[in-house]
């Protein structure tokens, strides 16, 4: 049951990424919005790289990535033991998957990724929600690995080499 919630979720989060972007398009590209003046905009942008705009105009080794390692993604899901323990790591994968599925579609359909996030403040790049789940949710699984799940949390990983050595 919680993989069906989980392709829920999946389906949910894409569809507002892609929503959003959607908006972004069709009432930003006449100039931004300022949401905090001086601070943060909604301002639309075509960006045909990854992250920061590196890569630029590779967008078929980018797709080709994408689909590679939601491939590992998909088999590291599957691999998760069932149990409480393991609910938030199943989650950030969703979130992660998402935000890989919402830019792989854009880079896909567009040949560019729509981002519209700017917090003018700091000049950071411009970016959009599907960034955001797979940069916040990396975070998280990051400080959990480090934090909350031990090595032995871990083992479902290695089964396959634990049969070899029995």
């Amino acid at each position: 049951m919680k993989k069906i919630r989980h392709l829920i979720y999946l389906i949910l989060l894409i569809a507002l990424d892609q929503l959003t972007k959607y908006l972004a398009a069709a009432h930003l590209k006449d100039g931004p919005m300022a949401v905090i003046p001086n601070i943060f905009e909604l301002y639309y942008h075509e960006n045909n790289g990854a992250v920061w705009g590196i890569m630029s105009g590779k967008i078929s080794i980018l797709i080709v990535a994408t689909v590679i390692i939601m491939g590992g993604m998909i088999y590291f899901y599957t691999k998760i033991p069932a149990g409480k323990r393991y609910n938030v790591m199943r989650l950030i994968l969703v979130f992660i998957a998402a935000g890989a599925i919402g830019n792989l579609i854009d880079r896909s359909i567009k040949k560019y990724v729509v981002d519209f996030l700017y917090f003018k403040l700091i000049d950071f790049p411009i970016f959009n929600l599907a960034d955001c789940y797979v940069t916040i949710s990396a975070i998280l699984l990051i400080v959990l690995s480090l934090f909350y799940y031990k090595d032995e949390d871990f083992a479902f990983l290695n089964r396959k080499e634990e049969q070899k050595h029995d």
